[in-house]
């Protein structure tokens, strides 16, 4: 078998960048299409878009017993797969490989570590800091779900005193479980795929260049064009997922804030909003817009956090974090073993549910991570992917989530 490499480390194919491209303009706009996966891809899309709406209730039984099956019959599977990627990216860190540079021994990063750290924080995370961040420690603290703890809240609202401090530890620790090193690890490995075959090995920057080794040359035919459908679909539901519950939330907060009616109608609005400005984002370009928009929504996202943290029961805000990572680094283990549980409903509803999202994600934001990675080392790059993110989240969570915990104990 011949060695497809280069002297210089790229794979030698026949591929040629946009052979298989659709070429145009629409007004003073240019396109530049990928024809069998954009054809089927948007096609498809727009008959699933216009089913669902023409058949919400078929659609709604449909889109329940998909994700049931998935979170009841393959959480055992999905458990396995992430604790894999989390220990193949810790093991990867003292390889001898974690010294290689994306891009080449000469590469240089494209961003400061600032701008780098600001951009990874907005592509992993947003709408579930804000949700999630307040609801899931409650949530895990209320029910007696995450390895069996009881919960301290008695059916007639009393506080069973002995039960608060193992259920709020444990409420955090189930967060952090969710949000930390095994989600960022599922986004590593999908960027790092990425990054390689494309800044080292010299191939397009497609999911389906991440299968060569396995497929060979037929990546460019339709084996690749269906791993490239898939990873559309996937981003799909995927961000479905993130603005629904967004705009939810969003609908909610004008709700209270200032009595805006709920609706489907103004979720809707808060999507359009919200996608118009993602829009020009991407129109702008990776330096002008996605860069400056994540900038932005990382200073606001700090001063909102200082506000709270120290407007706030402060105090209780860090023993919150101190509280959860404490539990985390203990229960990590525990969380993590798909086998021999009782609690089901959490196992199955919250980290099933969580890994799938996760997944849906990783093909979108692997591919922006990896856009914004060049020119650091394998080392650099996971230590700083996995761990940068996962700290700001622990400390996020721990304060909003040890704050929320604190006033549902001690509300009268």
């Amino acid at each position: 078998m011949t060695d497809p490499t280069s002297e210089n480390g790229e794979i030698e194919t026949d591929f040629e960048v946009g052979q298989d491209n659709i070429d145009g303009s629409l007004g003073p706009i240019g396109f530049d299409i990928h024809n069998p996966v954009f054809v089927i891809s948007g096609i498809t899309s727009v008959v699933f878009v216009l089913l669902t709406m023409i058949f919400p209730d078929q659609a709604g039984a449909v889109f329940l017993a998909v994700r049931n099956f998935a979170t009841t019959k393959l959480d055992w599977m999905f458990m396995i797969i992430v604790n894999f990627f989390v220990i193949f990216c810790i093991v990867l860190i003292f390889l001898p490989m974690s010294k290689v540079r994306l891009g080449g021994e000469d590469a240089v990063p494209e961003y400061s570590y600032p701008a780098w750290f600001a951009m990874l924080f907005a592509a992993g995370m947003g709408i579930g800091l804000l949700f999630f961040g307040v609801l899931e420690p409650v949530y895990h603290m209320n029910v007696s779900g995450p390895l069996g703890v009881p919960s301290p809240i008695a059916a007639d609202g009393s506080i069973i005193a002995e039960n608060v401090e193992a259920a709020r530890a444990m409420g955090l620790a189930a967060t952090f479980y969710h949000w930390g090193l095994h989600g960022w690890a599922v986004y590593a490995i999908m960027a790092l795929a990425l990054a390689l075959f494309t800044y080292n090995k010299g191939l397009p920057f497609s999911i389906r260049s991440c299968f060569y080794p396995i497929l060979g040359e037929r990546v460019w035919g339709w084996s690749g064009h269906i791993i490239d459908i898939l990873a559309v679909f996937a981003t799909l539901f995927g961000l479905a997922t993130s603005l629904g519950l967004g705009a939810q939330q969003a609908n909610a907060g004008f709700n209270f804030a200032f009595g805006l009616q709920i609706s489907t109608n103004v979720q809707v609005i808060i999507i359009i909003l919200v996608t118009a400005v993602a829009l020009v984002s991407v129109w702008r370009g990776l330096d002008g817009g996605v860069k400056v928009l994540s900038e932005l929504n990382m200073g606001v996202a700090i001063l909102f956090f200082l506000f709270v943290l120290f407007a706030g029961p402060t105090l209780i805000g860090l023993s919150g974090f101190w509280t959860g990572l404490i539990a985390y680094t203990q229960e990590l283990i525990p969380l993590s073993n798909p086998f021999g549980r009782t609690d089901d409903a959490y196992r199955e509803g919250w980290t099933a549910f969580y890994w799938a999202w996760w997944v849906s994600w990783a093909p979108f934001v692997g591919m922006f991570i990896a856009r914004v990675s060049k020119g650091r080392t394998v080392r650099e790059f996971i230590v700083c992917v996995l761990l940068i993110p996962s700290l700001i989240i622990f400390v996020w969570m721990g304060v909003f989530g040890g704050i929320a915990i604190d006033q549902i104990l001690t509300s009268p």
